[in-house]
């Protein structure tokens, strides 16, 4: 296998490992309802997990966009933001996070850090569905003078994140489908047949 399908099995394995996919009837972020969800925020709960994941972040992030190819790195509250400040401290890069809404105290900025006209941030993510949180965290760090061509997640969940991110001049890079995912884990036995159906009935539906 080469070594990017090394990573998609290495994601599978620890989704399943740490029960992060869930099946039922959930909201998110986007205002849409899923009958499964990939709930990455519970990683940082798994020390072990945690230290992978973020691994196959850097591996992903060094060979799709290469780190002399960013200034600063941008989490996007709340899920992407323990991801992201992990990144920055290994590559040695600027940390910052844009808020969901202005703060209505302080300095009363969208952009928490230090971001100078110019700067090239990476925004980074867990995940991606419409792409609604990610375009607000670009267009605010944009509004601040800040530069976004690329943003990173591990799981795109297939429903026009990826084509609205590009309307908006950013390249999205992902590890992972949300199809290619449910074949994995279905092949390993981790789903059932229905749970393999729904998540890809779920892609087609976008």
């Amino acid at each position: 296998m080469s070594e990017r399908e090394v990573m998609k099995t290495e994601l599978c394995q620890i989704l399943h490992k740490i029960g992060a996919l869930k099946f039922g009837a959930f909201k998110l972020a986007s205002g849409k309802t899923s009958p499964y969800y990939i709930d990455l925020r519970i990683v940082p709960s798994f020390p072990d997990a945690f230290q992978k994941v973020c691994n196959l972040y850097l591996t992903l992030i060094g060979m799709n966009v290469g780190e002399k190819n960013f200034d600063r790195v941008a989490g996007v509250p709340t899920a992407g933001m323990a991801f992201a400040a992990v990144i920055a401290y290994n590559f040695k890069k600027p940390f910052l996070y844009a808020r969901p809404r202005i703060k209505r105290h302080g300095r009363e900025r969208y952009v928490e850090g230090i971001l100078m006209p110019g700067n090239r941030v990476l925004v980074v993510d867990d995940l991606i569905t419409t792409g609604k949180s990610l375009i607000n965290a670009v267009k605010a760090i944009r509004a601040e003078g800040g530069v976004v061509n690329d943003a990173v997640v591990l799981v795109n969940r297939e429903e026009g994140g990826r084509e609205k991110l590009l309307k908006n001049n950013v390249n999205l890079h992902y590890l992972l489908d949300a199809s290619e995912a449910a074949g994995k884990l279905y092949e390993i036995g981790a789903l059932s047949q229905e749970q393999y159906e729904t998540i890809i009935k779920q892609v087609k539906k976008k």
